[in-house]
Order: C-alpha cells, then structure tokens, then sequence
C-alpha cells in the first residue's frame, strides 16, 4: 500500500466528527481500514449502504443511538452520504457520547455536505482524499524514477488502482470502468441532473478546453442546454470531484479579465478517459494543456496536504496578457506560468509587471517541476 498523506490518527479528536470526502476509488475505505488495523481504539465500523444502519441514523431515536454506540469509543460511518439528515445523527452521537471520536467518509461532497454543515458545526473536521499525488508517490519513487514516470501520470492520472496496474491496457481499461461505471453515478443520483448524454457532452467539451477561459453561452449552445443549467452542471461537477474551477483574478483595472473561469479535471487520467485518448506523446497536439492541468491540480494537492491554503486564480488582459496561476496567500501574491517546453521565453507581462511590482513570478518546466510539485520552491 501506499501511504497516504492524510493521517486519520492525527485528525481525530474526542467529541469531534472527521469527515473525509474524496471521489469513488481514490482510496477512502482503504485508508479508513488501514487506520483501523493499527489503531487501539474500540472501534465500530459501518456503511451507509446498509439499510439498517440508513434506519437508524435517520430515526434520531437518542436511545437507541445511545445504545449502538455503548462501549466504543470510535464509530467510523463509510458511504455516510447514503444516510438522510446524517449530520443531525452524527450531532446526537457526540452531544451525549463528548469522548466518542467519529469519522465519516462520503464520495459525494454535495450531498454529504449538506447534511452535516449545519448540525456539526463546530464539531468537525473537514479533509478532502484526492487520487494519489507526487507528495504520496515519493514515499515509493525516488525522483529519477518520478521524473521517468511523468508523462505516464500526464497520460493516465493518478488513481490508486491505475498507478498499480502492470499494463497500459490494465491501466486504461480502469480509467474506463471509472468513467462508465463510478465517476458519474454521484452526479447523476442528484435530481436536478436529468440525463448523462449532456454531462459527456459537456465533459468532452471542457475536455478540449483545459487552460482555456470557458464561455458557459459557447457551452450551453453546444449541448443544447440553458445557460442556468451549464452553470448548475458545472457546479455539481466540481463538488463531485471531477472538474476544479480557477476564477479570474482582478483588482477591478478595466483591461483585466473578470467574470471569466477555467476548468480543470482533477484527474488527467479521468479527462483522457472522457475523449477515449491515450495517444503517446509523439502523436498528440495537447501535451502542453496535459501538462499544465497536471501540474494545477498536484499544486492543489500539495497546498491542501502541505495545510497551506492560498486562493488560486488565473489573470488575463483583454489585450492577451496572461498567467496561467495566480496564488493570493496572506495577501501576498504569487505568479506561476506553466510551459511543457523548456526553451519557452521568460518574460513578465509588462500589465502585470506595472499593476502588482510587488508580486513574484515564478516559471514551471519539465526540468524545475519536481522541485516545484515537492518542495514548494523552484530552481532559479
């Protein structure tokens, strides 16, 4: 097994509830079992695919809650968005058990966030489980063999089951059955979506689209939707793990890019999955835009491991300037342009350069990205 980066050990806490949300197939159950292997808790385990369990929790019978949980003192809920009013369930079980630890994991951040927001507030701790990243893979790689690997992890992703399949063909036939099988059952369980011919459509367009600013009438037009209802789509799409959103970033100067958005797959893989194309590198016009959302979403990833959170935007004039990431920390500003190719020219855009002097710019290459993606900080 791989270790993972998030540490359930050091999360839990007496009277709180660990909710850990993630995607289907990035390793949540995994990392829930492996916790309880080692651990010395008392613990209870169960799913909120059983209907009992469904029973119960959605009852709020404080007897009864009071009697399942006698004599633990952890109670770990999988699938917990299954559960109706979850989070009300979960409050009972902490306001009369204060030294029960509980933890919850749900693939689906909308659902499960709706039910726990309210009830638990100030009573838990939220943590995302991404599909596995460099910071992760280190532990088994050294950088030679992660630098031989990249474009593997561009073209297939980062999944557990897919970094351990033996074969290119074992490989893409799991981002396969992800795709068809697991990656949209979240999404489409949600009312409001009523077909998944437009969510693909929708998919593959944004697929094409990657580093690109998205025009949600362009979209809409497209796939013969509404304009409310791209948006919504959209949306659920991020909460559920598949897409990540990065706004436009502006201090309001009238040549700067504002109501505009990109998106990004937070799995390469999964986008290559969506458009059917695991072409090699030799034979592909998208290396470039591959690159740059592989090196957004590990970014991500080391931000939210490294338990460094900045606001992350991209910046565009309406003249063409512009920067592929732009991360505002403690108002502090810095700015990242991505290039596949190394010989690319290192220049700042003079708008940029004139409205914020005070901001660092940094460039990503093939040759600085480990350094980049493991440390935090980039050779000069």
């Amino acid at each position: 097994m791989i270790p993972r980066a998030v540490n359930i050990g050091k999360l839990l806490k007496p009277g709180k509830v660990l909710i850990l949300y993630g995607a289907r197939r990035v390793g949540k159950t995994t990392l829930l079992q492996e916790f309880l292997r080692g651990s010395t808790f008392k613990a209870r385990i169960d799913s909120g695919d059983n209907i009992r369990i469904q029973h119960l929790f959605a009852s709020q019978d404080f007897s009864a809650m009071a009697e399942y949980a006698e004599g633990y003192n952890l109670i770990a809920i999988d699938e917990a968005q299954q559960i109706k009013s979850i989070g009300q369930a979960l409050k009972i079980l902490v306001d009369t058990h204060p030294t029960l630890r509980i933890i919850a994991t749900g693939s689906s951040s909308f659902d499960l966030a709706q039910s726990v927001g309210e009830p638990l507030t100030g009573r838990k701790k939220t943590v995302v489980l991404f599909p596995l990243s460099l910071l992760e893979l280190r532990e088994r790689y050294n950088r030679q063999e992660l630098r031989e690997r990249l474009g593997d992890f561009m073209l297939f992703g980062m999944y557990p089951e897919v970094i351990l399949a033996r074969s290119k063909k074992a490989k893409i036939d799991t981002l396969y059955e992800l795709v068809d099988s697991y990656l949209l059952k979240d999404v489409l369980s949600v009312e409001t979506v009523r077909g998944s011919k437009q969510i693909m459509d929708l998919l593959k367009l944004l697929a094409f689209q990657i580093g690109k600013e998205v025009s949600l009438s362009e979209l809409a037009g497209q796939v013969r939707l509404d304009v409310k209802t791209v948006a919504r789509y959209l949306d659920i799409l991020e909460r559920g793990f598949i897409l990540r959103r990065v706004g436009a970033f502006s201090r309001n100067l009238r040549k700067e890019v504002a109501s505009k958005a990109k998106y990004y797959f937070a799995d390469t893989g999964i986008r290559n999955a969506v458009i059917r194309q695991f072409n090699a590198f030799g034979d592909r016009n998208d290396v470039g835009e591959l690159f740059e959302n592989f090196v957004v979403m590990e970014r991500f990833k080391y931000c939210a491991y490294r338990e460094r959170p900045a606001e992350a935007y991209f910046w565009r004039t309406y003249d063409g300037q512009e920067i592929d990431l732009i991360e505002e920390r403690n108002g502090v500003l810095t700015a990242f342009e991505v290039k596949w190719s190394e010989r690319a020219k290192h220049k700042v855009p003079p708008a940029w350069k004139a409205a914020y002097p005070r901001a660092s710019m940094v460039w990503i290459d093939p040759k600085n990205v480990l350094s980049f993606l493991l440390d935090g900080t980039v050779q000069k």
